[in-house]
C-alpha cells in the first residue's frame, strides 16, 4: 500500500513537471505587458489579435503543414513497403539496412541538418521547396519503418499463407490482408511523422530559404528580435490545435484502436 502510494505521489511530480510549464506558457499569453513575465499583470487577448496580425506566421503556418502532410505521405508510401520487406524476408544486410533507416532518430539534429544542407542545397541544388520536403521526408521515414514495422512483426504470418493457399497474389494478399491489420500502426505512424516534421527545426533552418520559412524556423526569429507574449498565444493556439485534433480522432476512430 505504501508503494503504491509513493508510486502515485512520484506520479504526481513527473506529472506537474511536465505541465507546469505549460500552465505558465498559458498564462503569460494573456499578460499586458510587452515583455512575457509571470505573474502576470492585467489580462487581455491581444497578443491572440497579433498572432494574425504578424507578417509571416500564417505564411509559415501553411507552408509547415504542407511540407509535413507531404513528407508524411512520401514517407508512407517508401516506408510500409521497406518495414514490410524488413519484417518478412531475411537477406544479406538486413541489419545494416534497418540501422540505416533509423540513423537520422540517433544522429544529432544539428548534424542531419548540416548533412542535408551539403547533399540537398550545395550538391543537388534543388529548388528550397522541394529540398525543403526532401529534407523532411527523410527524417520522418524512420518513425514510418520503426512503428510499422513494429507492427507487421506483431501479425501473424499465417494469415498471409492462409490468404495465398485460397490462390490470392501477394500483392493483393498485402492490401487486402496485411493493411487492413496494421490500420493502427499505420496510423500512429503518420501522426509521430507529421508532427516530428511540423516541429523540426534544426532541418528546417538548413534548407529553408528566402520566402520558404516554416512556422517553427519564423517563430525563432521572431524571439530573436521580439519577446513579447505573442510567442505564447501561438503556442496556446498550437495547443488547442492538437487538442481538437485529438479528441476529432477519439470520436472518429477511437484512441484505443489507435493504441491497440
Amino acid at each position: 500500500m505504501r508503494k503504491q502510494r509513493g508510486l502515485a505521489f512520484f506520479a504526481l511530480l513527473v506529472f506537474l513537471f511536465l505541465f507546469f510549464p505549460l500552465l505558465i506558457i498559458v498564462i503569460t499569453s494573456f499578460g499586458e505587458n510587452p515583455t512575457i513575465q509571470f505573474p502576470i499583470e492585467g489580462f487581455t487577448f491581444k497578443w491572440y489579435a497579433n498572432v494574425f496580425q504578424v507578417s509571416g506566421f500564417l505564411s509559415s503556418f501553411w507552408l509547415s503543414i504542407r511540407v509535413s502532410f507531404l513528407a508524411t505521405l512520401l514517407a508512407l508510401a517508401v516506408g510500409v513497403p521497406s518495414a514490410y520487406a524488413l519484417s518478412r524476408h531475411s537477406f544479406p544486410g538486413r541489419k545494416a539496412l534497418k540501422n540505416f533507416f533509423l540513423s537520422p532518430t540517433i544522429i544529432p539534429g544539428v548534424v542531419v541538418g548540416f548533412s542535408m544542407f551539403q547533399f540537398i542545397v550545395i550538391r543537388l541544388q534543388l529548388p528550397i521547396f522541394q529540398g525543403l520536403l526532401l529534407g523532411h521526408f527523410l527524417i520522418s521515414l524512420p518513425y514510418i519503418i520503426r512503428v510499422v514495422g513494429s507492427s507487421m512483426e506483431q501479425l501473424d504470418f499465417s494469415l498471409e499463407e492462409a490468404a495465398w493457399t485460397l490462390g490470392s497474389t501477394k500483392l493483393k494478399t498485402f492490401f487486402q490482408v496485411v493493411l487492413p491489420n496494421i490500420t493502427s500502426g499505420i496510423f500512429a505512424s503518420f501522426m509521430l511523422a507529421f508532427i516530428n516534421s511540423f516541429n523540426n527545426i534544426p532541418v528546417s533552418q538548413f534548407l529553408s530559404g528566402p520566402g520558404v520559412t516554416t512556422l517553427p524556423t519564423n517563430l525563432m526569429s521572431y524571439i530573436e528580435y521580439n519577446y513579447d507574449p505573442t510567442v505564447s498565444a501561438l503556442s496556446v493556439l498550437l495547443m488547442l490545435g492538437t487538442i481538437l485534433l485529438m479528441v476529432l480522432i477519439e470520436k472518429t476512430l477511437g484512441l484505443a484502436s489507435i493504441s491497440s
